[in-house]
Order: structure tokens, then C-alpha cells, then sequence
């Protein structure tokens, strides 16, 4: 039975930490510009967009905006896929994986594999401000957040553990582990545990003066094994802006992005003077192309037996989603309403 208790509890905390969290490394306010803003990110991030076109109306830095309008889903223990109550690795450990990039500078800086730490977001635009480097992660990486003030949490909630300990008693029936009677696990763990989650959230902001920020941030796949690293920290692959170009950012399984270099090549395709819903689908052809090569990775049919979704903006404000399979969608602020869309696929099925 979910605790209300509880939730309550982790909401005020991770609040009140978030406030002063967020505050580290952003940049101050500057004056509106004239030209339209949009803010994309993926289908659940419709609180993200709003809060982050509210930022951007205020003049805040688009990267900025983008971090704290995901910081919004990192905090939210009912998401069992970003941040505080993300799913476990095998062991029962949340490990967290996140980058930034920032548009009139180019700087990019991400974390992977970080632990205790509610926004890996924020402490991936420290990485890019305040070291040389591009990636941290592991203990390196949660050594950094703490010297620069991040406090550490608990991001295991009681929700997730039960999803887990059910998990890890019935996955394999050879081991020692014994199930809980059946009348008596939760609606909630059977119904998180039909599909295994690669939930993310990606976010993409274009300000008023014309620049982008993008952010991508994970507790990547569940049950994974300790140390897995998908494509959300890595540059090029989860994510990718040219401020002269556009932004573009995925969710869905991060191997294949990885292997493609996925988020790339959607901007490159933009920067060949493709629409944003072009780029995507060109992208999700070279994946189906590509990973197919692998038997583990196709279908008797020969479609990929993964999904991968795009979520992408151009400098001129024209955006699109698009995914391999059906049932994608995006959520999108064109500077007036926040709404969630579609996305385009490649297959009908």
C-alpha cells in the first residue's frame, strides 16, 4: 500500500533542498529579447515546459530553465524513471546519469553512475562551469556535487524498493529468493513491472534572444547492471545543440543511441537545412538500419525489437518528435500554451 505519509514527507524535503540546489551555478537574469521562445521536452515533461517557458520569460539563461523545469520530474517520487524514486540497478542502488549542454557558449558537462544526489542536472552545468572536463561520474562524481554544496538524499523510496525486492524475487526462479504470495503484492508493483522502464526526460529551451539549452536526465534502465551508463550523459548521443543549428534529445533504449551517435546526427541533419521532423525520421532510419545488424536487437520481422524516441527544435523555433514505433509523444511550450503531442513514427507497428 503507497504511503501518503511518506510522499509528503519526501516532497517537503527534496523542496526545500531543491530551492537552494538549483540556485548553484545559474546565471542572473538578463533583459527579454523580441524573438519567440519554445520549450520541447518529452511526453512527461508537460510541467517541465511550464516551468521552464516561465523562466525564459523572465529572462533566465535557456539552460537554466531547462534544469529546473526537469528538476521538477528529478523530484517527484511518484516518477519511477528520473531522480528521487527512480528505479534501482540489481543491487538496489539508484544510479543517476544527466548532461547539459549550453548554446552561446558550446560547454556541455554531464555526470554518470552518481548516487544520493536529487538533480544530477544541476550538478552537470557545475561540471561544465567550474572544471575542464566534460564527464564525472561514480564516486568522483558525487564527491564533486557535495564540494560544491549539493546535499545528499536517500533516492531510494520505499515505493521503488518494493518494486525492486518484488523484482528481485521472481526474476529468476532458480535463485534463493522466495515471492510474496500473489494476493498480496501491490496493484502498483505489478503494473510497473509489465514493462521494464527506460524513462527519461529530455528538455530543449530556445530564449528570446535565439539561444538554446538543453538538458537530459535519467535513473536509466531499471535493474540495470551497477555501473551500466546509457546515452543520457553522453554528449552526442542523449543530447546535442549547435546554437547556430538547433537541439535535439532522446529517450528509449541509450545503447542504440550510443551506437549511432543518434542526437548528433538529428542536428547535423538540421544544419543541412532539414526540418526538425525530417532530421528525426532520418535518424530513426539509420537506428532501424543499423542496430539490426545485431540479432539481439531485431525481430523475426526485421524491425529493431527497441524503441527510440527524438525530440528536436530549430533556431528558428520549428520542432518536432518522432519515433521508431508508435505511442510516442512530446510536450511542447510555443511561448502561450503548454500541450503534449504526438510524435511522428517510422513503422505503424
Amino acid at each position: 500500500m503507497r504511503s501518503a505519509f511518506n510522499r509528503r514527507r519526501f516532497m517537503g524535503t527534496t523542496a526545500a533542498a531543491s530551492l537552494g540546489t538549483l540556485a548553484i551555478g545559474a546565471s542572473a537574469p538578463k533583459p527579454v529579447g523580441d524573438k519567440r521562445p519554445i520549450v520541447i521536452a518529452s511526453g512527461n515533461g508537460l510541467r517541465a515546459v511550464e516551468k521552464a517557458m516561465d523562466l525564459v520569460h523572465k529572462g533566465s539563461d535557456p539552460l537554466d530553465a531547462a534544469i529546473e523545469g526537469v528538476a521538477i520530474v528529478e523530484a517527484d517520487p511518484n516518477d519511477h524513471s528520473v531522480g528521487l524514486g527512480g528505479l534501482p540497478n540489481e543491487e538496489g542502488v539508484v544510479e543517476l546519469d544527466a548532461a547539459v549542454m549550453h548554446g552561446p557558449t558550446h560547454g556541455g558537462g554531464s555526470v554518470a553512475s552518481i548516487r544520493n544526489i536529487v538533480h544530477p542536472a544541476a550538478v552537470a552545468r557545475v561540471v561544465m562551469q567550474r572544471t575542464r572536463h566534460c564527464l564525472l561520474v561514480g564516486e568522483g562524481a558525487l564527491k564533486f556535487a557535495r564540494a560544491h554544496g549539493f546535499p545528499e538524499v536517500n533516492l531510494l523510496t520505499d515505493e521503488a524498493r518494493q518494486i525492486w525486492l518484488h523484482w528481485k524475487e521472481t526474476h529468476d526462479s532458480n535463485d534463493d529468493w522466495l515471492p510474496a504470495p500473489k494476493e498480496t503484492v501491490a496493484a502498483f508493483i505489478r503494473e510497473t513491472l509489465a514493462h521494464r522502464i527506460t524513462g527519461t526526460i529530455h528538455c530543449s529551451a530556445l530564449d528570446t534572444h535565439g539561444d538554446l539549452g538543453c538538458t537530459t536526465t535519467t535513473s536509466g534502465l531499471a535493474f540495470k547492471i551497477p555501473g551500466r551508463v546509457g546515452d543520457s550523459p553522453i554528449l552526442g548521443a542523449g543530447l546535442y545543440l549547435d546554437n547556430e543549428v538547433g537541439s535535439a534529445g532522446s529517450t528509449g533504449l541509450g545503447e542504440a543511441n550510443l551506437l549511432n551517435l543518434a542526437s548528433y546526427l538529428v542536428v547535423e541533419g538540421m544544419r543541412r537545412g532539414l526540418h526538425p521532423k525530417d532530421a528525426i525520421m532520418e535518424t530513426c532510419k539509420r537506428i532501424a538500419t543499423t542496430s539490426v545488424r545485431d540479432p539481439g536487437r531485431r525481430r523475426s520481422d526485421g524491425k529493431t525489437s527497441f524503441g527510440v524516441s527524438f525530440y528536436a527544435v530549430n533556431k528558428k523555433g520549428e520542432y518536432a518528435g518522432g519515433s521508431i514505433y508508435p505511442g510516442g509523444s512530446m510536450a511542447v511550450h510555443d511561448g502561450e500554451t503548454a500541450r503534449v503531442i504526438g510524435c511522428d513514427a517510422l513503422y505503424d507497428k
